[in-house]
């Protein structure tokens, strides 16, 4: 076997190795590490307004596109294009400094 072949059979086995999924992402790996599911989701309304199911725990964020049964993107008009509504910001321990209930008074 010539060296440019071996070159060739390494690349693609390192190539071929990058496409194993090894990563459970179903599960929060920040300050705070838990299943998904204990987290609180809302529905963002992209601009074609189509809904997204959108998460924040405080340090990370989780954003994908709702679908029907049938795969196909759910757009139920509960809200204006480019709002985010429900209580995506709630079951985190991290808070928002931005969220009134979390907000110094003043």
């Amino acid at each position: 076997m010539t060296p440019t072949k071996a070159l060739v059979l390494l690349v693609a086995a390192l190539g071929l190795s990058a496409c194993s999924e090894t990563t459970d992402k179903t599960v929060d790996r920040g300050y705070d590490t838990k299943d998904l599911s204990h987290l609180k989701a809302g529905v963002w309304v992209d601009p074609q307004g189509c809904d997204h199911w959108i998460i924040d725990d405080g340090a990370e964020g989780y954003l994908s596109l709702r679908l029907d049964p049938y795969g196909k993107p759910v757009c139920s008009g509960t809200a204006p294009p480019n709002t985010a509504t429900g209580g995506f910001k709630r079951g985190g321990h991290i808070p928002d400094p931005n969220s009134p209930t979390t907000r110094p008074r003043t």
